[in-house]
């Protein structure tokens, strides 16, 4: 985790997503980032959350982890070693209000464990990836479920988009967008990051 450089996160990147927010389907991919310090691991833990701001909406997404630098020549399987399951939070209320105001997002997307990250596992070839989808389940119910086929814009777009405009080198982690079913997150929720059938990633979140 420790290795982790930049954090790039991908917004409207599904189209039921986009409907349930009633936003607008994106000519070029939206792109935003995170702080290093929003990142904490999902391992078996107590994640603490923040109160009084709002509603705080959990967005599960694939997260791909860079292996090299990037350059325009080279091919996923070269730039990408390894990949999660992860939690893109939204202080949601704190957003639309910065949205109204034509204001940038980063204090709704960068507090503090607001990047959660399952257990990286190596990244399959294109064909592998495409047969299995991400989860999330809270509480032991599945509320999200998404596949890479699902996207708008697909891992290699959003790789040259992002290395093109404004670099990528190894160690830099992308969050892809996420499926639709978000919602909120209450006190107590206990979180489980699936892909496939394997989970990579178990929390408990407290808001205080």
């Amino acid at each position: 985790m420790n290795t982790i450089q930049n954090i790039y996160c991908v917004g409207r990147n599904y189209v039921e997503h986009i409907k349930e927010l009633n936003n607008q389907v994106p000519e070029k991919p939206v792109i935003f980032s995170k702080p290093t310090h929003a990142v904490i691991q999902a391992n078996h833990n107590i994640i603490e959350l923040p109160a009084n701001k709002g509603e705080i909406h959990y967005e599960a997404e694939l997260v791909i982890k860079l292996a090299n630098n990037y350059t325009p020549d080279a091919s996923i399987n070269h730039l990408i070693n390894k990949m999660t399951v992860g939690l893109d939070l939204t202080l949601r209320d704190v957003q639309q209000d910065l949205k109204n105001k034509g204001y940038p997002w980063l204090l709704s997307k960068g507090f503090y464990n607001s990047a959660i990250l399952g257990r990286f596992i190596p990244f399959p070839d294109q064909t592998e990836l495409e047969k299995e989808s991400f989860s999330l389940f809270i509480n032991n119910h599945e509320v999200q479920n998404g596949n890479v086929n699902q996207m708008i814009f697909n891992l290699e777009t959003l790789i040259h988009y992002i290395g093109s405009n404004l670099g990528l080198n190894k160690g830099d982690i992308i969050f892809t967008g996420t499926p639709s079913g978000v919602s909120n997150l209450y006190n107590n929720d206990e979180l489980d990051l699936y892909w496939g059938t394997e989970n990579l990633g178990t929390c408990t979140v407290q808001i205080k």
